[in-house]
């Protein structure tokens, strides 16, 4: 018989040098918000959360992180949300998107879980430079939400680029007087239903998102249903997963939701 196996002996050796500039990145540490926050030099970043329990829920957890941000000038709106795809949204509006990205930390330390997200910038669009100021103000800086509307949509969207219908082919002109009679179809709402858009090319798999507050649900199924004829939208867009529910108080959504 042979001599049985062995593995081969090897000298131990202390650990490779590391290089400083690893070492340097291991000392560092968060310890609070960014030095230099990222921000748009115009309007405020946007993200909605729409979130599911986790197997447990710190709901005084989620209210602290919500009312932390409010306290740092990020504007918050919480809506418990019907059906499967998600218990709750927070959507929230600041300069800053590293503060944004605090609060997301927070609530999922909290508990909740993210079940789907959008990022995107308050803008005026191309097609509304040339209205006044005091017009263009509120679509860069809403203040939300608004008294009144408490039913809650939100749906994300795109121009389609299908060879028979590119958007993005037709001349400046052309596009500018669509949109005016889609605003102008949006415009027969007024009272009824606040719209929010927001823009996401090249910040989220979107172009745009859409954020509406309406009186009842019927506003808002009337008023999506009404522009869909308007022809920027019947042949140029395209539409992502709608969230629908109800805006309240943070506390309130999350007894909604069973959280709390």
């Amino acid at each position: 018989m042979g001599r049985p196996w062995r593995a081969p002996h090897r000298r131990v050796r202390g650990p490779a040098p590391v290089p400083a500039w690893t070492v340097q990145r291991r000392v560092r540490s968060y310890d609070g918000p960014m030095a230099d926050d990222v921000s748009p030099k115009t309007g405020l970043g946007v993200v909605h959360l729409f979130c599911k329990a986790g197997p447990t829920v710190d709901a005084e957890g989620v209210v602290g992180a919500v009312k932390a941000a409010r306290a740092d000038g990020v504007q918050v709106v919480t809506a418990a949300l019907l059906g499967h795809k998600a218990d709750l949204c927070v959507m929230a509006l600041g300069p800053g998107l590293g503060r944004l990205r605090a609060l997301q930390t927070a609530v999922q330390a909290a508990g909740l879980v993210v079940a789907d997200s959008y990022v995107s910038l308050t803008e005026v669009s191309e097609y509304a430079k040339a209205m006044p100021e005091e017009m263009q103000r509120p679509r860069l800086y809403p203040q939300l939400p608004p008294e009144g509307k408490p039913a809650f949509c939100f749906y994300p969207m795109s121009k389609r680029r299908a060879a028979h219908a590119n958007w993005f082919e037709l001349p400046y002109d052309e596009r500018d007087e669509l949109m005016k009679a889609h605003g102008r179809s949006g415009r027969t709402f007024a009272g009824r239903v606040l719209q929010v858009v927001t823009g996401s090319t090249g910040l989220d798999d979107w172009e745009w998102g859409v954020t509406l507050f309406g009186v009842g649900p019927d506003d808002l199924k009337e008023v999506v249903y009404t522009m869909r004829f308007d022809e920027a939208s019947a042949r140029y867009a395209e539409f992502g997963r709608f969230y629908t529910g109800m805006v309240g108080t943070v506390e309130d959504v999350l007894a909604a939701a069973g959280m709390a």
